[in-house]
């Protein structure tokens, strides 16, 4: 019934818009998703409802002095559903999407109800080569991510930004102008500065190909001022990065990897681990060089059967003079699982993590995680 009233809402909203619904193919997406999470910190467990008991987020793994080190997790947060429209409009191809889930607010609690407000991921309209709206940075290639159970899944190796953005793709290239989002170090502090004060947007560009092999590789390139404006500071500084992503099929199994590299790269990588700069003894920006990747196998046992094996690293090359020891500086983890869909649209299954979060002081953390999973595709 709610689905017939979905769709009889969106034929109005288009006969009204002026656009036939005749050319019009209306979809509704998304999963359920329920994981079951058995998680030791070495530090000691994080508060119910911290983000990293929802997924593995480098930099939050550090734990809870006095809190106990074992905990587990039930829920259904990642869920998520979408809908879109897809159009033919005096020759020209219309596409709007837009999609929700309940990551990672604290706005629920696990005492009673459970009840987490949805969030938007992405929000977007295409026309012809053009795409405006919130949707995945152009930086960042989500068809080669592990398919891992954790949220993200090498979370450390791989850029991972959601952002309004103004894209124009022709064949195999992308160029795109983004949200821009300076997060700074003060000097000797160990913190984080978020400016806002960006006036220059990110700019993106990117090369897609595929071999005759099946092979999909993904060249880009990130420029990028920081900049901050207030009464204490005013400063800019020049960032940039590059990135490498592939899809290799072998026999079978495939293998998928990824490879990232700049100067002031900072919230584009490992969730924001490390910032984009530094703020020195005058005022003045230092960008903070970073590295991080993944490389991850994927073997299929049978048709219904399969395993991924993924590796991922992270560094940041911090000036401890200027920063202090307080800064994130390194982050791994490892991930091996197990997979199972009986029929097409579920899959159950089980994985392991390891993480281990370092300091520029040597200060670490360590998170060992099992993660049981069923997820039915609507």
């Amino acid at each position: 019934m709610m689905n017939k009233k979905i769709l009889a809402v969106s034929v109005m909203a288009v006969l009204s818009s002026g656009v036939n619904a005749a050319d019009t193919e209306f979809k509704f997406g998304g999963y359920v998703k329920t994981d079951v999470m058995f998680s030791d910190y070495s530090n000691g467990a994080p508060d119910s409802g911290y983000i990293s008991r929802q997924f593995y987020v480098p930099g939050t793994i550090y734990g809870k002095a006095g809190n106990g080190e074992q905990v587990v997790d039930f829920q259904a947060r990642e869920s998520r559903f979408n809908f879109s429209s897809i159009s033919k409009v005096n020759g020209h191809n219309l596409k709007g999407f837009i999609e929700l889930d309940f990551m990672p607010h604290a706005d629920g609690n696990e005492r009673v109800s459970n009840s987490y407000s949805p969030r938007i991921r992405h929000a977007f309209v295409s026309y012809d080569n053009w795409l405006v709206g919130q949707t995945w940075t152009t930086f960042q290639n989500p068809a080669a991510l592990p398919e891992n159970l954790d949220f993200v899944g090498a979370a450390e190796g791989t850029p991972f930004v959601r952002q309004a953005q103004v894209r124009y793709t022709n064949g195999g290239f992308q160029f795109a102008v983004e949200n821009p989002e300076t997060t700074l170090t003060p000097n000797v502090d160990g913190g984080r500065i978020t400016s806002g004060s960006g006036m220059v947007p990110d700019f993106v560009a990117r090369y897609n190909f595929n071999t005759e092999s099946g092979s999909k590789y993904t060249f880009a390139a990130l420029v990028r001022q920081l900049n901050i404006e207030n009464s204490s500071y005013d400063a800019q500084a020049m960032a940039y990065g590059a990135s490498v992503t592939g899809f290799v099929p072998l026999s079978g199994d495939d293998l998928k990897f990824s490879a990232t590299a700049g100067s002031g790269l900072g919230r584009y990588m490992a969730i924001n681990y490390a910032n984009g700069a530094v703020i020195d003894g005058n005022g003045d920006l230092e960008t903070i060089n970073s590295f991080g990747g993944y490389i991850s196998y994927r073997h299929w046992w049978s048709d219904k059967w399969r395993s991924s094996f993924t590796v991922s690293g992270f560094k940041a090359d911090n000036d401890e003079v200027l920063t202090g020891g307080s800064v994130n500086k390194e982050s791994y983890s490892g991930y091996i699982n197990l997979l199972y869909s009986p029929i097409k649209p579920i899959t159950v299954g089980m994985e392991y993590m390891y993480a281990e979060n370092t300091k520029q002081n040597g200060d670490s953390g360590e998170l060992n995680r099992v993660i049981f999973s069923f997820k039915y595709v609507l």
